[in-house]
């Protein structure tokens, strides 16, 4: 942040000058204040503003009624007139009655971390599944918040905040909105049905599916475009990138597969965005392999990993199979490259950027797609009798015998073939390849 007076040249600016506020509270894991406002500004600034300066006030708790003291709230006040700054943001989500409060004893406008972030994803949908979702989150995030902010909400186009296909409906009475809400969750399970009918042609085809999942900026778009010779938008931005793309990669010397890019993770990620990109996100919890890609010139690499596999698990797809990929390791000098690859022995190190490690990549993502052999005991019903001679054909078959029921079976099948019979019977989802991991368990644990 700068945090010298405002000159002319920068009272001239057109973005919008922000003032960010964070609390630091016992207890607190993973990122200080000071790094977790560095991320702010980074949001704040992709948004179309910049940090002009930054205040932190240390609580056993937050305020309930204006998450910070009353005595901060006089400093920042006092340095936002100082810095000429138009906006508040705070690093949390604030409460409707925090938002009201405050928006009340501060000059400039409030927004929270949640709102700069959908600000974000409002400017960077073009797909219509990427409108519908970020205007449900908006809403959902909005409504509560209707009486909160008063006037306010009435701008349109008034910068950072107040922008995206939510905006329009911020006069509107709630009975509207929640109608509105109604009709986008209607619109977005049509999405969920339509990308549903994508995957199962994506399995018709037999090809396995490998998902990218990382940290925002993390170089996901750039691999996918390094390994697949393709141009998806990939920029040195947050959150570049909003709609998942799938392409096909050919090896010379190993079986093609499908690699897919989903939208970028943060700590922090609002409620509201998760489920109303949830469709989107399922994209991960169907795909055969999941490539964790981890920018390893960052410092806070660590806890960055820690926030992806925080969503994964949310998503249920911790169980997924998985490769960690450091990438950006051109940015790394060599002692620092050993060092990570000591830490990280199973991960594969490369840069998307300078092409450095992508064919050893490829080779360890076919090994890994080989060794998923999944082991499943399932009845086949009569009627659909036609399962038999596929599993035979695409699977190893260890035992059969007929019942009463149809055709007991136990096979070993790859995982492509292992999700189209569980489609086709109804299962659940295989949660571990290999079918081995519950033996010996005793029957409570099962």
């Amino acid at each position: 942040c700068y945090n010298g007076p405002m000159t002319t040249e920068q009272a001239e600016k057109p973005k919008e000058r922000a003032i960010l506020v964070a609390v630091d509270l016992p207890g607190r894991q993973n990122w200080t204040p000071e790094e977790s406002l560095e991320e702010l500004a980074e949001l704040v600034a992709t948004a179309g503003g910049e940090c002009v300066a930054t205040a932190i006030q240390r609580r056993d708790r937050r305020d309930s009624a204006t998450f910070i003291g009353e005595g901060k709230i006089e400093e920042v006040e006092a340095l936002r007139e100082e810095r000429g700054a138009s906006l508040v943001v705070f690093d949390d989500e604030l409460s409707p009655a925090q938002l009201r409060n405050l928006s009340e004893k501060l000059g400039g406008r409030v927004l929270d971390r949640t709102s700069v972030i959908l600000d974000i994803f409002a400017q960077r949908a073009r797909t219509r599944e990427g409108k519908l979702q970020v205007e449900l989150a908006q809403l959902n995030y909005l409504l509560p918040r209707l009486i909160g902010q008063g006037g306010e909400l009435s701008r349109l186009g008034g910068g950072i905040g107040t922008r995206g296909p939510g905006e329009t409906k911020l006069e509107a009475d709630r009975r509207h909105i929640r109608h509105r809400i109604s009709e986008l969750r209607h619109a977005i399970d049509e999405v969920r049905e339509h990308r549903h009918r994508q995957r199962a042609q994506r399995q018709e085809s037999e090809l396995p599916v490998v998902a990218l999942v990382g940290y925002t900026n993390a170089g996901k778009s750039t691999l996918l475009n390094a390994v697949t010779g393709s141009e998806v938008l990939a920029e040195n931005k947050l959150f570049a990138t909003l709609d998942p793309t799938t392409r096909l990669v050919e090896p010379p010397e190993a079986p093609p597969f499908l690699m897919t890019d989903t939208v970028g993770l943060i700590q922090k990620l609002p409620t509201h965005l998760v489920a109303a990109f949830r469709a989107t996100l399922e994209e991960i919890v169907a795909a055969d392999l999941i490539l964790l890609v981890v920018d390893a010139s960052h410092p806070k690499r660590e806890e960055m990993l820690k926030t992806v596999e925080e969503v994964l698990e949310d998503l249920g797809a911790a169980d997924r199979p998985r490769l960690l990929v450091l990438n950006q390791v051109d940015k790394l000098p060599l002692p620092d490259g050993r060092f990570l690859h000591g830490i990280y022995p199973d991960a594969v190190s490369i840069s998307a950027l300078t092409g450095e490690g992508l064919e050893d990549l490829v080779r360890t993502v076919d090994r890994k797609l080989r060794e998923q052999v999944v082991r499943r005991e399932v009845v086949i019903p009569f009627p659909q009798a036609s399962w038999v001679d596929m599993l035979h054909r695409h699977g190893k078959v260890l035992k059969q015998e007929y019942t009463a029921e149809g055709v007991s079976m136990e096979v070993e099948l790859e995982p492509v073939w292992a999700r189209r019979l569980e489609a086709a019977l109804g299962l659940e989802r295989t949660p571990v390849p290999g079918g081995d991991s519950d033996e010996g368990a005793d029957d409570d644990d099962r």
